[in-house]
């Protein structure tokens, strides 16, 4: 942990633990300026190796978990959609499909990652860029104003944070009364042979494969470690509870693998 972290836990009034005290390369200097440095690495071969290390469950996943999200608006009502750590953009276009007449907001550490959404922005049709938009910022530290968006995603992103509970407070600032947030994360199966399993392939395979296309020797040892570290499941919600969060519940995928976590932030009461 950095002395910068330790200030910020020290006036948070709680020491930082799991997947918060990961870091993708060393322990000199601050996680966000890290795991900024890798993605910008893996930024082309994210893609790719999102797809084939899933073999296209991730699309499965996305659907699921934001088809309930879907049920549960009125399609109408929802005007401004934020996406964090949108990465290359590929949940922010899913929401575009979703919700044709929402703005959607896609923000990022990883200028190299943005890039390649905004060349799929600039690829799409002129509808889609002017509902769409890709900005570099710090998920916890956000620009945007209390209550600001109807439905808030994130997926395979608050692993990365280094302080997950002030993540989870700033969703919760910037989501409005009523509004939802949807947060998709990969997982360790529950089950004894299952996670037996999902350690050999994610701790073996997966890095091996990741060395060899994106050149980048630690990110893809860095996942399974950040997986195995992070809060998950009931552990999630209560944090996602303290946050100022209401109705928070999860659901795993495919053994466990993935979990997907729903909440919403209660309406103000009018006086």
């Amino acid at each position: 942990m950095t002395d910068k972290e330790r200030e910020t836990s020290a006036a948070d009034g709680g020491g930082l633990s799991g997947a918060e005290l990961v870091n993708p390369y060393d322990d000199r200097r601050a996680k966000g300026e890290q795991v900024e440095e890798m993605f910008d690495s893996i930024a082309p071969a994210y893609d790719f190796m999102n797809t084939a290390m899933t073999f296209g469950l991730h699309r499965r996943w996305r659907s699921r978990a934001l088809g309930e999200v879907a049920r549960g608006v009125e399609a109408g009502s929802v005007r401004d959609i934020l996406d964090i750590a949108t990465g290359t953009g590929d949940l922010a276009f899913y929401m575009r499909r979703l919700f044709p007449a929402a703005r959607i907001t896609g923000v990022d550490l990883s200028a190299g990652m943005l890039g390649v959404a905004r060349r799929k922005l600039a690829a799409s049709a002129d509808a889609d860029k002017a509902m769409m938009r890709f900005e570099q910022g710090d998920s916890l530290a956000m620009r945007y104003a209390d209550d600001s968006f109807d439905i808030i995603t994130v997926a395979y992103g608050v692993r990365n944070f280094s302080h997950l509970g002030q993540g989870l407070r700033e969703m919760a600032r910037v989501l409005r009364p009523g509004g939802t947030l949807c947060v998709i994360e990969l997982s360790e199966p529950a089950g004894r042979l299952t996670r037996g399993l999902f350690r050999v392939y994610s701790r073996c395979v997966i890095p091996a494969v990741g060395r060899l296309v994106s050149r980048d020797r630690r990110a893809y040892s860095y996942l399974p470690e950040s997986i195995a570290a992070a809060p998950q499941r009931d552990d999630m919600t209560r944090l996602m509870e303290a946050a100022g969060l209401s109705c928070c519940r999860w659901k795993s995928l495919t053994f466990g693998a993935v979990t997907y976590y729903i909440a919403t932030k209660v309406a103000h009461e009018k006086r």
